[in-house]
């Protein structure tokens, strides 16, 4: 059986334990405790190692997917999720402009520790404050789109949508399994 360890980190809010619990066949292994800092403010629990899901592809493939604690303080849980990691999603909440800059800080760090496939999805571009794609990748320090990773929208309690980002991340790691 080949298993492929995808990572979803992001910003505190944009899903990431949602995306997991929404695609995953087996019962999330969760660590999410009651917020007790600024959190408390948008959530009432919060990811404090990692949240594990399981979706078998076939079978002869399946993914482990790992969802990483999106505050900074638990930096040392994204160094070891992302080291044995395969790809990875990075989650942005859209609606949220004053998390763009937690998110390429986020995006600096997984990309300067292992040079893995990825993609980044955006999450609650529903909402009336979410900004356009191009003013995020803007935001996060793109600004030549051929330069930057594939972006996607998604809507982490969909599972249909979470299948299509997973799916585009799978696409992304045979095209560089294919130049490599």
């Amino acid at each position: 059986m080949e298993i492929f360890k995808i990572a979803i980190a992001g910003n505190v809010g944009a899903g990431k334990t949602t995306f997991i619990r929404t695609i995953s066949e087996i019962e999330v292994v969760s660590t999410e405790r009651p917020a007790t800092d600024e959190v408390a403010s948008l959530k009432k629990d919060t990811t404090v190692a990692m949240d594990f899901g399981k979706l078998t592809l076939n079978d002869e493939q399946v993914l482990h997917i790992y969802g990483t604690p999106g505050q900074s303080r638990f930096d040392f849980m994204w160094e070891i999720i992302i080291a044995k990691a395969h790809a990875w999603v990075m989650l942005i909440d859209a609606h949220r402009p004053e998390d763009f800059r937690s998110c390429r800080q986020i995006l600096n760090f997984m990309t300067k520790k292992v040079p893995i496939p990825m993609i980044i999805g955006l999450t609650h571009m529903d909402c009336e404050e979410a900004w356009e794609t191009e003013d995020i990748a803007l935001a996060l320090g793109y600004r030549n789109p051929n330069q930057r990773p594939l972006i996607v929208t998604v809507n982490a309690g969909e599972r249909k949508s979470v299948a299509q980002c997973l799916m585009s991340l799978l696409q992304q790691m045979l095209s560089h399994a294919l130049t490599n």
